[in-house]
């Protein structure tokens, strides 16, 4: 037996017994990456860079932030004068967007000046992209709706042909 934080005890769980782990999605991850930058994670499969980029613009205040380095180049201060959270918050803001790509940061004496850095948006534009662009059902289906539009003109022209046949036949029965 050994005692629990708040002082019960509890029994030690076997190994054969013992729970298994549960992965947290906020916790580190491990990934499996593919040599073309692709990973397979909870069955879904996804693209390290578009991860990165997507968590980064998640955020309201790192997307105030790109805004604001859309019109400029500035340093941390100016940056974190804009908002009302905390120097060190603004600096966790920073390193989200620095790690994703979207900043780049070039230090000149004790400042870091910030810059906008479109690049790391390509895999994510090309995600959506992919996204917008017609599926492969899509286009099999319009072909069978055109399919079958063909083939029942096709059916009433053969059909109006068949009567006026069958007309002249009895107009020539009946003459």
């Amino acid at each position: 037996m050994s005692e629990a934080p708040w002082g019960r005890a509890r029994r030690a769980a076997s190994p054969a017994k013992a729970p298994r782990a549960i992965r947290r999605s906020n916790g580190p991850r491990t990934h499996v990456v593919s040599r073309s930058g692709w990973t397979k994670g909870n069955e879904l499969v996804t693209h390290i860079g578009v991860d990165a980029v997507a968590q980064a613009l998640a955020d309201p205040i790192r997307r105030k932030i790109l805004l604001m380095l859309h019109e400029g180049p500035r340093n941390a201060g100016a940056i974190a004068e804009a908002f009302h959270v905390s120097r060190p918050a603004v600096s966790r803001h920073l390193r989200v967007l620095r790690e994703a790509g979207l900043v780049r940061a070039s230090a000149s004496g004790r400042e870091r000046e910030y810059a906008l850095a479109l690049d790391a948006l390509r895999p994510l534009e090309a995600f959506v992209t992919k996204l917008r662009a017609p599926s492969l059902w899509g286009h099999r289906l319009d072909a069978l709706e055109t399919e079958v539009h063909r083939v029942r003109r096709r059916r009433q022209k053969s059909e109006a042909e068949e009567n006026a046949r069958s007309k002249t036949t009895k107009e020539r029965k009946t003459a």
